[in-house]
């Protein structure tokens, strides 16, 4: 919130800000993000200016100089496209216009203790516009981006009451099914969840005789893509099928990550007595209806704390070496038989091994999480994809100190730009995989540009 009097237009700088705030989640639905980032340079320049003594110049001509460095940005055709900067330029300048601009702003004094007068008198506070970059991001990383010790152990704790109700309905209902102890994992186990605890992940281990399954990297197969992975079934002429419990769920010679998905899924989803799971835990469990993956949703009691909300999904794995597959049929498709191969614990470990002086890779990663997930634009961008930015800039910047933290934060936004350029981006531990692969020209157009007004004004992204 911005402090100013009314000496120096409250009434203008007020209509701004609320035309800004209520209007920026309509113009960012429709396409115009860049127009909540000049509008956005547009208030902050003109509050700026309305701190500095004046001068002799005409207030009106001070309204219309503080546009002319938007004239390349405002050359964007989907702006124009859609009309809607001549409308946010239109309100912004009418509401500046009835701001007294023209009157100096009152000198801020040291305030003085006098006798008799009260000690616990606040200090006048400062204006926001004082403010650097750096702490700006400070208070938007221990504001908007941290979670609370609470409210993670909270989500932790019903994730794994949840795994041991599930792993209990398992084996009970198919004691024969040879399965593991169920794990969470994700971000809600590594601390590197943003913004709320309301998403986890629950592994479901498959095991699996060595000498019956054979696990063939993505390179090796016909697919040729390097985290798309196929589980053999070998030694059927010693070993004929019905030896493993698991060849139920053959197709074609090998192992079918759908067919595994469909009978947990529907063990699951249609079998479990969810009025008495929910009375049992004291919140409400269900499964959520016509999602690919077996998804459930946890709420609390009452239903009225949005905060305790939690999505919990249940993917079955298969660990072979160094390999964790996995049944993911929103990212491997129509290919039935393809598991599909995660590197999350991989980059994972890089990060905090790098990360071990000061933190602050892991401090600028969730940084980009909440940002990315706080703004629609640049909404589609994941946890892969920036882990992978980082893990990338962090072979070329050798300086991650704290007092480094917000130069690199702004060189990860200058990077992820360069990779949007080019339209590839590189795992990191599989080169040969683009991470931007399933994006359209239109995502990375909208993603791009709004990152490169960020480059010269990053403050639009902490909005």
């Amino acid at each position: 919130m911005f402090y100013t009097s009314k000496r120096r237009g409250e009434d203008g700088i007020g209509a701004i800000i609320d035309f800004l705030l209520t209007n920026a989640r309509l113009v960012l639905g429709v396409g115009g993000v860049a127009v909540l980032g000049i509008a956005t340079l547009a208030v902050k320049k003109l509050i700026e200016r309305a701190g500095r003594p004046p001068d002799d110049t005409n207030p009106d001509k001070k309204v219309s100089d503080s546009w002319e460095e938007l004239n390349l940005v405002s050359s964007s055709p989907k702006v124009f496209q859609r009309g809607i900067e001549g409308v946010v330029i239109n309100q912004i300048t009418g509401a500046t216009k009835k701001a007294d601009l023209s009157e100096p702003a009152p000198q801020v004094r040291p305030q003085t203790r006098q006798k008799g007068s009260d000690p616990a008198q606040p200090l006048r506070r400062l204006d926001l516009c004082v403010q650097t970059f750096s702490d700006r991001l400070e208070q938007y990383y221990c504001t908007r981006v941290c979670l609370s010790t609470g409210e993670v152990s909270r989500a932790q704790q019903r994730a794994l009451d949840i795994a041991m109700e599930i792993q209990g309905f398992l084996r009970s209902k198919h004691p024969d099914m040879p399965l593991g102890e169920m794990t969470l994992a994700g971000s809600l186990l590594d601390d590197l969840q943003v913004v709320r605890a309301d998403h986890a992940c629950l592994l479901v281990p498959l095991q699996l005789d060595p000498g019956l399954w054979t696990p063939i990297a993505g390179e090796d197969t016909f697919l040729g893509h390097p985290q798309y992975c196929m589980v053999r079934r070998s030694n059927l002429e010693y070993f004929p099928r019905g030896r493993s419990y698991w060849d139920r769920h053959l197709l074609g010679g090998y192992l079918s990550s759908q067919l595994v998905a469909e009978q947990l899924r529907k063990s699951i989803t249609e079998t479990m007595n969810w009025p008495r799971l929910s009375g049992s835990l004291e919140c409400e469990v269900r499964p959520v209806l016509g999602s690919p993956a077996l998804k459930l949703e946890i709420r609390s009691p009452s239903g009225n704390f949005e905060e305790e909300q939690l999505f919990v999904s249940i993917l079955p794995m298969v660990r072979s070496g160094d390999m964790t597959l996995t049944a993911q049929s929103e990212i491997t498709g129509s290919f039935d038989y393809v598991w599909y191969r995660s590197l999350y614990t991989n980059e994972t470990a890089r990060l905090a091994g790098l990360d071990e002086d000061a933190g602050v890779r892991r401090k600028c990663l969730k940084t980009l999480k909440a940002v990315c997930r706080n703004c629609p634009a640049l909404h589609k961008l994941s946890g892969a994809q920036l882990s992978n930015v980082i893990l990338h800039m962090s072979e070329k910047e050798r300086d991650w100190s704290e007092a480094a933290y917000a130069d690199r934060f702004q060189d990860a936004v200058a990077e992820l730009i360069g990779f949007l350029e080019t339209g590839f981006l590189p795992s990191y531990f599989k080169p040969g995989v683009n991470l931007l692969q399933g994006f359209t020209e239109d995502d990375i157009d909208e993603m791009g540009f709004m990152l490169y007004c960020a480059v010269s004004e990053p403050e639009i992204l902490l909005i």
